[in-house]
């Protein structure tokens, strides 16, 4: 099972090359970082765990975290956690997921989760109640335009083509669309049209997981959110998950270091 750790990078925090460079040097497999566009100001009470968090509204461009990881490393993978397809063109993000995955040689993955934050969504013109069916839709058209040299998708929510756009990833199958949920049916959606499956941990989960890997071999499922505890690693890993993540957080310079430590005597007492 790999190790990945989810860090979140800030104009206040180190900076995400820092970050993962740290995360190479400490033996871990993946690095992840989430994406917030912006958050509306009145939208605390959708944060399920209270406040929001201030760390939240100061998160650099996905992309520009994510390629600034990438090339301060040389064997490590980086992904996001999530990104926010419901809130972005699928042409534009197309383009800048094969750029980056070409310029690091295929070391990016994307989980793709539907977003919590309804007044987020709607900013970016999208209704809510739509977004499980507008990310079905520009996953695939993302797939079509990575995949074709002249490409074309004609849905109800993405209509475009025939175009070209270059680069094209590194690996010809395109970089990994990873749908995440915890939500009835997710199971479902990760197989139709996600490149595995991706959930956050809790309460169930472990069984969960066992449950599908043991339906679906080969696909990969991806837990993040585990406790750093040698027993919440040991039960994902007999459960089959092919990663987890642990929590690096919003670590200041001088505390990643520690945090790193703590997460790497965890997992080598779990995994030996």
């Amino acid at each position: 099972m790999e190790i990945g750790v989810f860090g979140i990078a800030t104009d206040e925090t180190l900076r995400p090359d820092e970050m993962a460079r740290l995360v190479e040097d400490a033996g871990f497999d993946a690095m992840a970082f989430g994406e917030h566009t912006h958050i509306p100001v009145d939208s605390d009470s959708q944060y399920p765990l209270g406040e929001m968090p201030r760390e939240y509204k100061r998160t650099f461009d996905l992309f520009v975290a994510m390629h600034s990881a990438l090339m301060a490393t040389t064997r490590l993978r980086v992904e996001s956690s999530i990104i926010q397809i419901a809130q972005r063109d699928p042409i534009m993000t197309a383009k800048q997921a094969a750029s980056v995955d070409f310029l690091s040689g295929g070391r990016l993955e994307l989980i793709v989760g539907h977003g919590w934050n309804l007044a987020e969504i709607r900013n970016h013109g999208v209704d809510p109640a739509q977004r499980y069916d507008v990310v079905r839709e520009r996953m695939l058209a993302m797939r079509e335009i990575w995949r074709n040299d002249a490409a074309e998708f004609h849905g109800t929510h993405v209509n475009f083509g025939p175009i070209h756009s270059w680069p094209k990833p590194a690996r010809p199958s395109g970089v990994p669309l990873v749908l995440a949920g915890n939500a009835r049916g997710a199971e479902r959606r990760a197989l139709e049209y996600g490149d595995g499956w991706a959930l956050i941990s809790g309460p169930g989960v472990a069984a969960r997981v066992a449950s599908f890997t043991t339906a679906n071999p080969g696909v990969r499922v991806h837990v993040a959110g585990v406790a750093t505890e040698p027993a919440a690693i040991e039960e994902y890993a007999r459960a089959g998950a092919a990663r987890v993540a642990l929590g690096l957080g919003a670590a200041k310079r001088g505390e990643a270091e520690a945090i790193l430590e703590e997460i790497r005597r965890a997992v080598d007492v779990a995994l030996g």
